[in-house]
Order: C-alpha cells, then structure tokens, then sequence
C-alpha cells in the first residue's frame, strides 16, 4: 500500500481539527507559506500582514508580548477573526528572529 492511499483511508478518522492541522502543514510544505499570512509590496513596507488587513504580524506579536490578550486583539482589531490571529502566532513560532528584527527596525524608528 502506498503512503497516499494510507493517508487516505485515515482521513475519516481525523476530528476538524486535526484536519485543519494537517492542511495547514501541508501548505507549509508545499509552498513554504503560512495560510492567512502575505506580504503585498506597498502595504506595510511589504512585511508580513494578516490577509484582509494591513496589520503586520510583527504588531500582533509585540502586542501579546507587552500583556495584550488575543480578546484584546480581536477588540482593537475589528477585521481580524480568531483563525488570524492562530496563523499569525504560528507565523511568528516559524519566524522568531525575523519578527524580532522588523519589532527592533519599528522600535528605533
């Protein structure tokens, strides 16, 4: 038996979550991107922002680390939703020291 045909016949036993899961790290792998994460040139400096938005992912993570909850987030950021701000942490988890520089940039500007 094939490894496709294994995933495939697992697939009904997965909960949505876990599905969700998988997705997420299959869009990784393929295209080496994070779903719900672009970078548009002309929009915030062409950094990383929230699809929707022109939030830069750097602003979240520097909000949650100065205390902000993800309630306060989804508060003072109306267009974001819930999945947004679970791309962005998972972003920021892959791209610690890119994240830390474009906060450190922001910060002495």
């Amino acid at each position: 038996m094939h490894a496709l045909d294994q995933v495939e016949q697992l697939l009904p036993q997965l909960s949505p979550a876990e599905k969700a899961h998988l997705l997420q790290r299959l869009a990784r792998d393929i295209g080496h991107s994070y779903p719900g994460i672009e970078r548009v040139p002309g929009v915030a400096g062409g950094e990383p922002c929230i699809v929707r938005t022109r939030i830069p992912v750097w602003v979240l993570a520097e909000a949650r680390r100065l205390g902000a909850s993800e309630a306060d987030l989804l508060h003072w950021y109306p267009a974001l939703r819930a999945e947004d701000l679970v791309n962005a942490w998972q972003y920021v988890d892959a791209h610690r020291d890119a994240i830390d520089a474009e906060i450190q940039e922001n910060e002495s500007a």
